[in-house]
C-alpha cells in the first residue's frame, strides 16, 4: 500500500539541504513510530539505499522474506513506502531520513533508480523527478525564491488550519471536564496529535502528545492538564495572531509551534567556558546537550545535537574546558539555543568559575525570560556561595549571604549528582550553575576549593 503525505517545505539544491535528526524525530506522528525508527535507523536494515537533490531512497528488510520500498522527497515533504502501516510518515521513512541525517555512507549520492522516479512527487501526480532534475528544476538550479515563498505561505495557511482545529478540541475538553481525560483516551491524543503532524506543526503535536501522558499520572494531575492545557492554548492564539506580536516574540512561536528557523547570520566569537555536557536517551536517539558561557559577552547559551542508531551525537566538549569560538544564536527565546561554528586554538582549562548570583536573583532571571518565552521550562543561571541543606523530603540550595533558598527539583533528587553535590560542599559554601524553573533548580555543576601546599584552586564537578 503506498502511503503519502503532502507537506511544504522550501526545497535546496545539494548537500546543504540535509536535515538534522532533530528534524526527523519532529515527523514521528507517535511516540511508538518513534522509537521504532530508532530501530530502523541502522545500516544492516537497508539496502540499494541513496540520495539525490531533495530524493531520498531505499529498501528495507522487513520481518522474513518481505522488504519494503520507501521514497522520501525532502523537498515537497512526501512520502511513499510498500508497507501496510496508515501512519504517515511510516517507520520506514522516519528510519531512512534518520540514516540520511547522520551521513551515513549506507545512503550515498547516486542517480535515482527507475522504481523510485517512478513515483510521482505528491499526491496531485506532478510530474516524475528524473534523474539530475528535481521537479522539473534543473540540479544545478538555485531554489526559486517566489516558489519558496508560496510553499511557505502554505504551510501557514496549514498550521493556522490545525491551530484553529485545535482550539475547538480544547475547548470540548474544557467543556466536557477534565474528568474525561482520565479515561480510555490515549487514542484521542494520538490522532489529535496526528492531525498536527498533518497540519505540518511538530511543536503543537508534541505538546499533544505530552497532555496525553499528565491524566492519572499521580495526584494532582487535573491542575497540571489544565496548565498545560492554558499554555497550548496560549500558544494556539499567538500563533493565529502572529502579525500583531514583536518580532522577538513572533520568532520565539514560529520556533515552538515547529517552523524551522535558520541561525543568525550575525555570530558571536568569544572565549566560552563549557559549563556542562549531558546526554538524555530516547530509545536509540540520544540527545546531547552543551551549555557554554561567554567570558566577554556574559552570554549563556546551549548547543543541541542528537545522534541516532548507536552514533554519537554532534559536539562533545570536556567540561572546564574554554574554547575560543564563534556561535550563531538562533532566533527567539532570548536566543538561548546556538549553533557552534569555528574554533580557534585549542582548547584550555579554566578551573574558575563564571560570576554568579543569589537565589532571589535566579528566580528574577527566570521571571525575565518568561516574559520573552512564555513557554520556557526553565533557564540556565549561576548561583555563587550556597550550601545544599535538607528541606523535608527534599533539598534546597540556600544562599550563604543572605539566607534566601531555591527548592532543588524533584527529578534531580533521585540522580547521584545531588549526594556528589552535598559531599563537595560539606556544609560550605560552593557555586553551583544548573537550570532554574518552575519547579525548582536542576543542578548540573558544581565548583569546589582544592587546596594543595602550592595554591588554593577551583575544580569543576559534573553532576549529570
Amino acid at each position: 500500500m503506498l502511503l503519502s503525505h503532502g507537506g511544504e517545505t522550501s526545497r535546496a539544491a545539494g548537500p546543504s539541504a540535509r536535515w538534522t535528526v532533530e528534524q526527523v524525530l519532529a515527523l514521528s506522528p507517535d511516540a511508538v513510530s518513534r522509537a521504532a525508527a530508532g530501530e530502523l535507523g541502522t545500516p544492516s536494515r537497508w539496502s540499494g539505499a541513496g540520495c539525490r537533490e531533495a530524493l531520498v531512497w531505499g529498501v528495507c528488510a522487513g520481518s522474513g522474506a518481505t522488504s519494503y520500498r520507501t521514497v522520501v522527497d525532502t523537498g515537497a515533504r512526501w512520502y511513499r513506502c510498500e508497507c501496510p502501516s496508515r501512519k504517515f510518515p511510516c517507520k520506514h521513512a522516519l528510519g531512512l531520513l534518520l540514516l540520511w541525517a547522520s551521513g551515513d555512507p549506507v545512503v550515498p549520492s547516486g542517480a535515482v533508480p527507475d522504481w523510485a522516479a517512478g513515483w510521482p512527487t505528491d499526491r496531485q501526480g506532478q510530474a516524475s523527478p528524473r534523474p539530475g532534475t528535481t521537479a522539473g528544476r534543473p540540479a544545478s538550479g538555485l531554489a526559486d525564491p517566489e516558489a519558496a515563498r508560496r510553499r511557505a505561505e502554505r504551510r501557514a495557511e496549514r498550521i493556522t488550519g490545525g491551530a484553529q482545529e485545535l482550539e475547538q478540541r480544547l475547548a470540548d475538553l474544557l467543556r466536557g471536564g477534565l474528568a474525561a481525560a482520565a479515561g480510555p483516551g490515549q487514542p484521542l491524543w494520538e490522532e489529535t496529535a496526528a492531525r498536527m503532524v498533518d497540519a505540518q506543526a511538530p511543536g503543537l503535536a508534541g505538546r499533544v502528545r505530552e497532555l496525553g501522558a499528565i491524566p492519572s499520572s499521580g495526584p494532582g494531575w487535573p491542575a497540571r492538564l489544565l496548565e498545560e492545557c492554558a499554555l497550548l492554548h496560549l500558544l494556539d492564539s499567538a500563533w493565529l495572531r502572529l502579525d500583531r506580536l514583536p518580532d522577538e516574540l513572533a520568532a520565539t512561536v514560529r520556533t515552538r509551534v515547529g517552523v524551522p528557523s535558520p541561525a543568525r547570520g550575525a555570530v558571536i566569537r568569544d572565549r566560552w567556558q563549557v559549563l556542562a555536557q549531558y546526554d538524555t536517551p530516547d530509545g536509540k536517539i540520544v540527545t546531547r546537550r552543551g551549555w557554554l558561557y561567554g567570558e566577554e559577552s556574559g552570554r549563556t547559551v546551549l548547543l543541541l545535537s542528537f545522534g541516532a542508531a548507536g552514533r554519537a551525537p554532534g559536539h562533545d566538549l570536556p567540561v572546564g574546558a574554554t574554547i575560543d569560538a564563534e556561535v550563531a544564536p538562533y532566533p527567539g527565546g532570548g536566543g538561548l539555543r546556538a549553533d557552534l561554528g569555528r574554533q580557534f586554538g585549542t582548547p584550555a582549562v579554566t578551573a574558575s568559575p563564571p560570576p554568579g548570583g543569589t537565589p532571589t536573583e535566579a528566580v528574577t532571571a527566570y521571571g525575565r525570560a518568561l516574559r520573552d518565552d512564555p513557554w520556557l521550562d526553565s533557564w540556565p543561571v549561576i548561583l555563587r556561595e550556597v550550601i545544599p541543606v535538607p528541606d523535608g523530603d527534599g533539598w534546597q540550595l540556600v544562599g550563604a549571604p543572605d539566607g534566601t533558598a531555591l527548592p532543588i527539583a524533584p527529578w534531580a533528587l533521585a540522580r547521584p549528582g545531588l549526594w556528589t553535590l552535598v559531599a563537595l560542599s560539606g556544609g560550605r559554601p560552593l557555586t553551583v550553575f544548573g537550570t532554574c524553573g518552575h519547579q525548582g533548580f536542576d543542578p548540573l555543576a558544581a565548583w569546589c576549593r582544592e587546596r594543595s601546599a602550592e595554591a588554593v584552586t577551583d575544580a569543576v564537578v559534573a553532576l549529570r
